[in-house]
């Protein structure tokens, strides 16, 4: 799936919300590629969702996600 979400810049977590996954697509599957709204970005130290998205809530309604950490892509 990371590739999937990678090829189209949105974050697997929330490719995997907007289709329903809990587990990994399977050949043929189709799927909804939500818009990104924002560009993709790999969080770096000392990055806070407040200073990428602007708080919490905007990080949330983004990504799909709460996680947050050193590494992991994001929209922004």
């Amino acid at each position: 799936m990371r590739e999937i979400a990678a090829f189209f810049s949105v974050s697997p977590r929330l490719l995997a919300k907007v289709n329903g996954l809990t587990t990994e697509p399977f050949e043929g599957q189709i799927l909804v590629i939500p818009q990104a709204c924002g560009n993709a970005y790999t969080v770096q130290e000392g990055d806070t969702k407040t200073l990428l998205c602007g708080g919490d809530e905007k990080y949330r309604e983004k990504n799909g996600t709460d996680v947050f950490y050193i590494g992991m892509r994001v929209i922004l």
